[in-house]
């Protein structure tokens, strides 16, 4: 079935370049364009594309407000373009808060270098938004919770939230605004310290950290090697990077490291959960959230069998549910909550 696309962008070069990008797949169709936001609300309207691509800045309407009116109106998966500043960073952020689905920077070189890779790359983010088209808009209509007593995993009783020495979260696709929600409900005072592993690029994460540490009572930072785990201050992996445990005298610490060859992800949730499984066995509290693909999976399989508990978001809250399922497929969910719930059991932290 043919992917409908909405391109948005007050460049008609910038539409008619995008326009020849997605024609050149044939199961892409771009079905109309859009110069500003108020058109792109009327166009999503009449159109109903399976997705839809944005600028943020533009007349008449920012791509923002635009997002917010689309998502109330009609729900529909919104890939933002983002300039690779600190001022687009910013934006970005806030068009995820407002419902955009996912983001890629403006500039196809800062995807890729190779211009013809950067395409596919570009094309491949649209058809898997896209898979994600009919769910989004189900999630968006309905609140109605899934509770962790009637979708637990594996039975395994549970574990006091207190006992933990680490809480390690990771997501993906959907992340941002699914930390923000359960990160705010951490109190300040806080006993474990917490690692962060979000698919984000470099110039992204600084920016997300400061937000989270200014909406939240604990602390959060963007990584640097050398860190040490402290009880209320959550360390971000930052983007394009690699994170990992590190144990010296018994002194953790955080090892912030180029990637390796092979390692997909920039940061992964793998590699963050594979150091933890070595360097600090036992009482670990594993989250996977929200996000495409399977990275995880392998790293809670190496946690849990030193003894780590893991948590799952459920399907029905989730943006993109591909790295939970992974972990429920896997039968390795100790337990599975919707966001709220989540939030709920961490504020006992």
């Amino acid at each position: 079935m043919t992917i409908r696309v909405l391109v948005v962008d007050d460049s008609g070069f910038i539409r008619r370049r995008l326009t020849e990008i997605f024609n050149a797949d044939a199961d892409l169709e771009v079905v109309g364009s859009a110069a500003d936001g108020a058109e792109a609300v009327q166009k999503a309207a009449a159109l109903n594309p399976d997705v839809i691509t944005m600028d943020v800045d533009m007349p008449v309407m920012d791509g923002i407000t635009a997002v917010r009116h689309i998502m109330k109106e009609q729900p529909t998966p919104i890939l933002m373009f983002s300039a690779s500043t600190k001022a687009g960073a910013k934006a970005t952020l806030d068009a995820l808060e407002a419902g955009a689905m996912d983001f890629m920077p403006k500039q196809l070189q800062e995807i890729s270098g190779d211009q013809d890779l950067a395409k596919r790359i570009l094309r491949r983010r649209v058809r898997d938004l896209a898979e994600h088209a009919g769910r989004l808009r189900r999630l968006r209509r309905t609140s109605k919770p899934v509770t962790a007593s009637s979708a637990a995993g594996t039975g395994a009783a549970k574990t006091s939230i207190r006992d933990f020495r680490l809480l390690v979260i990771a997501a993906s696709t959907g992340g941002p605004v699914a930390l923000q929600k359960i990160l705010t409900a951490i109190p300040e005072t806080a006993s474990v310290p917490i690692l962060l592993v979000q698919h984000m690029p470099g110039n992204f994460t600084s920016s997300f950290a400061e937000r989270l540490d200014q909406l939240c009572r604990i602390r959060v930072k963007e990584a640097r090697n050398g860190d040490e785990l402290r009880p209320g201050v959550a360390l971000l992996a930052p983007g394009g990077f690699q994170l990992e445990l590190s144990e010296h005298r018994a002194r953790k610490t955080v090892v912030v490291r180029e990637s390796e060859s092979g390692e997909h992800f920039r940061p992964s949730a793998d590699v963050t959960f594979t150091s933890i499984a070595r360097n600090m066995p036992g009482k670990v509290l594993a989250v996977v959230l929200t996000g495409m693909g399977s990275d995880g999976k392998l790293g809670a399989e190496r946690l849990k069998a030193k003894g780590a508990v893991v948590w799952a978001q459920s399907e029905q809250s989730c943006v993109v549910y591909g790295m939970p399922k992974a972990i429920v497929d896997a039968n390795l969910a100790d337990c599975i909550y919707d966001l709220d719930e989540m939030a709920g059991e961490l504020r006992n932290l």
